[in-house]
């Protein structure tokens, strides 16, 4: 039985979920024969450390005592925001021997203050994006996926995305069937693909204040293949189109046509992913009418054709 092991970083304001998550993963891995993965937590001086929840976590032991690991893993939370010199000195020092280095939500903060993710590409918890990419040029912030490979580093954005991260890592080393067996124990969905956006059309855009353009979002996205036009959304808000369109892109702060277009991407994108259904009945149920129409939205947005898209990222067991 060929054993890997896994450290996992804690400090004072760790993220619970950022370390718990990842780890049921790799212990439901080890739940299956011939695999198996030694967990292991550390903190710089082996005391109990407070979760920004409030929980308190006791490690294992001190990070100087800890053996070199397969995998190192950083996960993220407040303690993140004005780091303790001395652990980014240890991460430094210790974090190339590794032979993956895995971050989870704001761990990347902690990397790339240890000078590890320059001339990488890598992403984190959408709201410090900016951030990082501002104090670190020398990194590549990709802010939409879930989470990026980048040769031995793996970064994912916030909390449950570090799940995701770990499921792809337990499929790339032993297989599909393992990681789904995780996933359907653990009740997640195995598994969201990387490039998957760390938004929802929904969430993307802010909630409408008012009632009546609450309303319109919300039936946008239950109808993506109605028409989703502005004059026919004004009629639903009572609205006149031109006063709708204001109104629509100042509470929300997108315009309709964009919100509209995102919502019937990530239509398009779930049923290609989830279902076995034929492009031209995806693209009708979408809104885009034809596969052509589907097909220049993709490209646009993201790079590739739908015909790729599912290739690369449907759910094998549909």
């Amino acid at each position: 039985m060929k054993q890997r092991s896994v450290l996992v970083v804690l400090f004072e304001g760790v993220q619970s979920l950022d370390v718990s998550g990842p780890m049921e993963v790799f212990a439901g891995a080890s739940r299956h024969p011939g695999i198996s993965y030694e967990l292991r937590t550390a903190s710089l001086d082996g005391a109990p450390v407070r979760c920004s929840s409030g929980l308190t976590l006791v490690p294992d032991g001190a990070l100087a005592d800890a053996p070199a690991p397969d995998l190192l893993l950083v996960p993220g939370g407040t303690g993140t925001r004005a780091p303790d010199p001395a652990l980014v000195d240890w991460l430094r020092a210790h974090a190339p021997s590794a032979r993956q280095l895995v971050s989870v939500c704001t761990g990347a903060l902690l990397l790339a203050e240890a000078g590890l993710l320059d001339g990488h590409r890598v992403t984190t918890h959408w709201s410090v994006c900016a951030r990082l990419a501002r104090e670190h040029p020398a990194v590549e912030v990709d802010p939409d996926p879930i989470f990026v490979r980048d040769g031995r580093l793996a970064t994912s954005a916030g909390v449950t995305a570090g799940i995701d991260l770990a499921l792809a890592l337990v499929e790339e080393e032993h297989g599909r069937e393992v990681a789904l067996g995780i996933a359907r124990h653990l009740v997640v969905f195995l598994r969201r693909p990387g490039n998957q956006a760390q938004f929802s059309a929904q969430l993307t855009a802010q909630t409408a204040v008012r009632e009546p353009l609450r309303e319109v979002q919300h039936w946008i996205a239950g109808h993506p293949d109605a028409d989703l036009s502005v004059e026919a959304l004004a009629a639903r808000a009572s609205l006149s189109p031109r006063h709708f369109a204001r109104a629509f892109q100042a509470e929300t702060g997108l315009t309709p046509g964009k919100y509209v277009e995102r919502v019937r991407l990530e239509q398009a994108r779930r049923l290609l992913e989830d279902t076995t259904d034929g492009v031209t009945g995806i693209a009708r149920a979408s809104g885009y009418g034809t596969p052509e129409a589907m097909r220049r939205a993709f490209v646009r947005a993201l790079g590739t054709a739908p015909a790729e898209y599912r290739r690369r990222f449907r759910t094998q067991s549909v």
